[in-house]
């Protein structure tokens, strides 16, 4: 098969050669002719979104409030601390004990009336621990302006220290530092 040869070019105006393609390339990518490119997540490969109505931007605000947070934390503590509560109940051998009369059994009914409360109290404590934490959280997020671990370590160092403040200042203090640490381990294992 016989090889083919290239075709010569062709020439431009008064015999002298076509300026090179890619010299059109860079005049159109560099030069004066180059046209500013808007940003298109679409042409990137982004899927893309319709814009958002006013009240998806209204429910979007009000998810990100303070209020909203601190109620879901709230709510998932009690819950959280419901099941804590009712699971070291279950495994607690003095659980419906009756210290009048240390040899009596405990009935089913005592033993479950003593599950519930003990779940209730520590239902009621994780709720208001959840929402103390996530409340001074997001206010300490939009005082600073950023949302980073420093965040978390003061938002645990001042629930801590409110919680321990009840007992005295030493308990303050360890409270404060107890709840910083916590606070710092969980943030740096989620991130």
């Amino acid at each position: 098969r016989p090889a083919m040869a290239p075709p010569p070019p062709p020439e431009g105006p008064g015999g002298a050669p076509p300026p090179l393609q890619y010299s059109l390339l860079l005049q159109h990518l560099v030069g004066e002719q180059r046209r500013p490119r808007a940003w298109d997540p679409a042409a990137l490969g982004g899927i893309p979104s319709p814009p958002k109505s006013e009240e998806q931007k209204m429910v979007e605000r009000a998810m990100e409030s303070c209020a909203f947070k601190a109620a879901l934390a709230c709510v998932g503590g009690f819950v959280l601390g419901g099941a804590f509560g009712v699971f070291t109940a279950g495994i607690d051998t003095n659980v419906g004990f009756d210290p009048k009369d240390p040899y009596r059994t405990p009935t089913a009914k005592e033993v479950l009336k003593d599950m519930g409360q003990r779940g209730m109290s520590y239902a009621k404590n994780f709720a208001i621990v959840g929402a103390m934490f996530s409340c001074t959280e997001c206010l300490v997020e939009s005082y600073r302006g950023k949302s980073d671990w420093k965040n978390s370590v003061i938002s645990g160092c001042i629930t801590g220290g409110a919680i321990g403040f009840r007992a005295g200042l030493k308990a303050g203090v360890i409270g404060c530092g107890g709840f910083a640490a916590f606070s710092a381990a969980i943030d740096y294992y989620l991130r």
